[in-house]
């Protein structure tokens, strides 16, 4: 069992409809299975949102958010551009975030959509020795 949400999420997600709710914290208990040390990050501006990282710095280091809207919540990933996704399962066209749109817990229960999220966090799992800085990889040329 995950640890219990944030009153203040708790707040927020009142204000939406119960089916979003209840989608958007099942949502969170699927991550929160996968990283269980991972830290949230909440925010409520047109969508409530929940960052998840490991270092408390979601915008930064973060690997996946989950975002509530009228009618579904978004599983989203923060490089999703650069996860392997053959089968063109994320949505999105942006430079790195994608998403998977979650309507109902089937949705939320399809294998790929765990997959993906481990996929997130062995992103930025990776060691930093790995991961050459601006300076490196500008030497490098």
């Amino acid at each position: 069992m995950v640890r219990p949400p944030d009153r203040v999420l708790l707040g927020y997600l009142a204000s939406c409809d119960a089916h979003i709710a209840r989608l958007a914290l099942a949502t969170r208990e699927l991550v929160l299975e996968e990283a269980p040390t991972a830290l949230e990050s909440i925010c409520k501006g047109y969508a409530v949102s929940i960052g998840f990282s490991f270092t408390g710095k979601p915008l930064k280091d973060g690997f996946c958010h989950v975002a509530t809207y009228s009618t579904h919540v978004n599983l989203g990933f923060n490089r999703g551009a650069l996860l392997a996704d053959p089968n063109r399962l994320l949505a999105g066209n942006g430079k790195l975030i994608r998403h998977i749109t979650i309507r109902s817990e089937d949705d939320l229960n399809r294998s790929f959509v765990r997959r993906f999220v481990q996929a997130a966090i062995e992103q930025v799992s990776a060691a930093p020795e790995k991961q050459p800085n601006r300076r490196q990889r500008a030497s490098a040329r």
